[in-house]
């Protein structure tokens, strides 16, 4: 890897605070880009003037890429490429001009109450692995957590008696969200009749395996697939569905907008505002099923 992109990763990781997997998606699609770079005889992605960078894009749309994988990889080498001009490497940033292709947006799936309510009901209640389920299940719905908060959550999290939960988002961002009662009783079960069964070590994560192992995202994944399948289900199910569920149900019933972006952990209330489209549809719906001019 460039030594340039090395120091832009590190800048980053610094600065903003994000993600390993944003790094990683950083790294691997700056070095798609300098791989284009070198076979135009550019060994120096400072030298890269914007005919490369259209050329550059060009290429990705020949490949077959879809315009989000197209829009995210230049949004990389924009971003590369302001911070180069910001440390001196470059006198100009080539990308100011250009613009990300323009992406059809993609609402959200959202289940419907009773869905939600039988994908939870699905994990057998008489067996340890299943209660582990259930309470993951709950806590997917009750909190809005996504998969990888959920399984990175550790027993001292929870604040059973607050009935609040502290969990670590995107960027290392910590927050504190309420768990309904449903949900911690699920915990509680789990935690004390279930999780001693496995045996975790000292400082292992919430959720564990039958080895007192962390879970993995492909674990829960399958899981939620599985039961959304004995449910009857026909939707596609994730992990995030349970998310957008979540969200959803919350500004049918009157949620604040405000509320629900703190709830979400989403630093812009932009991306939040994606579930009032929803709202609004819904809306609409019983609109003209109860209007009798509609």
């Amino acid at each position: 890897m460039h030594k340039l992109v090395e120091h832009f990763l590190s800048y980053v990781d610094v600065e903003k605070g994000l993600s390993g997997n944003t790094l990683q998606a950083y790294r691997s699609d700056l070095a798609d880009y300098l791989a284009f770079l070198k076979k135009r005889g550019l060994d120096e992605p400072e030298l890269a003037g914007k005919d490369d960078v259209i050329a550059y894009l060009y290429e990705l749309k020949k490949r077959g890429n879809q315009p989000a994988t197209i829009a995210r990889r230049l949004s990389a080498v924009k971003t590369f490429m302001r911070f180069l001009r910001m440390e001196g490497y470059t006198a100009q940033d080539p990308t100011g001009s250009l613009s990300s292709p323009r992406l059809a947006q993609k609402l959200p799936q959202v289940m419907t109450v009773s869905e939600v309510e039988r994908l939870l009901e699905a994990p057998t209640p008489d067996s340890p692995i299943g209660l582990r389920d259930r309470a993951i299940l709950e806590l997917l719905y009750a909190a809005g957590l996504r998969v990888s908060e959920v399984l990175s959550l550790k027993p001292g999290d929870l604040d059973a008696a607050r009935g609040l939960l502290r969990c670590k988002g995107k960027g290392d961002r910590q927050r504190v969200v309420p768990v309904g009662g449903v949900a911690l009783h699920q915990i509680r079960n789990y935690q004390s009749t279930v999780r001693p069964g496995f045996k975790p070590k000292t400082g292992m994560p919430l959720f564990v395996n039958r080895r007192g192992k962390p879970l993995t995202r492909q674990t829960v994944w399958k899981m939620i697939k599985r039961y959304a399948r004995a449910a009857g289900i026909r939707r596609e199910v994730t992990p995030h569905t349970l998310r957008h569920s979540f969200a959803t149900h919350l500004l049918e019933n009157g949620a604040d907008l405000r509320v629900v972006q703190e709830l979400l952990g989403h630093v812009d209330i932009v991306t939040t505002q994606k579930y009032t489209h929803l709202t609004t549809k819904t809306l609409r719906s019983e609109y003209d099923r109860a209007h009798p001019r509609a």
